[in-house]
């Protein structure tokens, strides 16, 4: 597992926005920025589901986090150029992405490859991430540290059968990621990737249902990754893609 020994207060006065915050990993990451002194921005499609993040936040205690929901589906540039302009609005900066929300998609031979399905899936896992950080990139170039930490996978390195447009779609990400960085490369704004492995998630048991889920690691478990990546020493993994379930090198 990746070791870091962040400080209480990691993320003390940093605004940190975190897709998918409604459920998994993007709730737990959401808890433990919060956790660490920062104010969180939950963006999701399900407001039940970022209401319950946003009750579970407040229990623990720290800065009041906001709730912005956006199906990342259906949203235009105007949507996005909205949210940008409600964010300077209400908190006159931003620290932070974390790009957590994302697709499984269905997992099947090529040549049944659903068409509908696989825009839908590159629009939510690719354009919807891309167009998110490009309205946010004025506030994030404000920010004297600022951190855009994109979600890639294993099969984003690597192809594997069945896994089509999820895999197809983290290959995008892992490119999105070093082109961005390459044009941010000594600003204020740092760029990077996490794949955060085989975790107990409803995606993974989606993906893999004879699985015992009981024998992974917890989004808990992978948080201490994902906080090196947010916090000032994240720094030095610009332009990199981490995995949250190596040692840290």
């Amino acid at each position: 597992m990746f070791s870091y020994h962040p400080s209480p207060d990691l993320l003390a006065g940093r605004v940190i926005m975190v897709t998918g915050a409604g459920d998994g990993i993007g709730r737990e990451a959401a808890r433990c920025f919060a956790r660490h002194g920062a104010t969180v921005i939950l963006l999701g499609k399900t407001v039940p589901k970022l209401e319950e993040t946003y009750d579970q936040l407040k229990a623990d205690g720290g800065c009041e986090p906001a709730i912005i929901p956006l199906d990342l589906a259906g949203a235009s540039d105007s949507h996005y150029r909205d949210l940008a302009e409600t964010i300077a609005a209400e908190f006159g900066r931003l620290d932070g992405i974390l790009h957590n929300a994302g697709l499984l998609g269905t997992l099947s031979p090529f040549e049944f490859i659903d068409v509908a399905e696989w825009d839908s899936l590159l629009k939510v896992n690719v354009t919807a991430p891309m167009q998110l950080t490009r309205a946010l990139l004025p506030l994030l170039r404000q920010a004297q540290d600022a951190a855009v930490v994109f979600t890639s996978s294993g099969v984003g390195r690597r192809g594997r059968a069945f896994w089509n447009g999820y895999a197809v779609s983290k290959f995008a990400v892992e490119g999105l990621m070093q082109v961005l960085a390459d044009e941010m490369e000594g600003t204020s704004v740092r760029v990077s990737a996490i794949n955060p492995g085989a975790t107990r998630t409803k995606m993974r048991a989606a993906a893999y249902p004879a699985e015992d889920s009981a024998l992974l690691p917890t989004p808990a478990d992978i948080m201490p990754a994902y906080l090196y990546l947010m916090g000032p020493e994240g720094r030095a993994a610009h332009g990199r893609s981490l995995d949250a379930q190596s040692a840290r090198g």
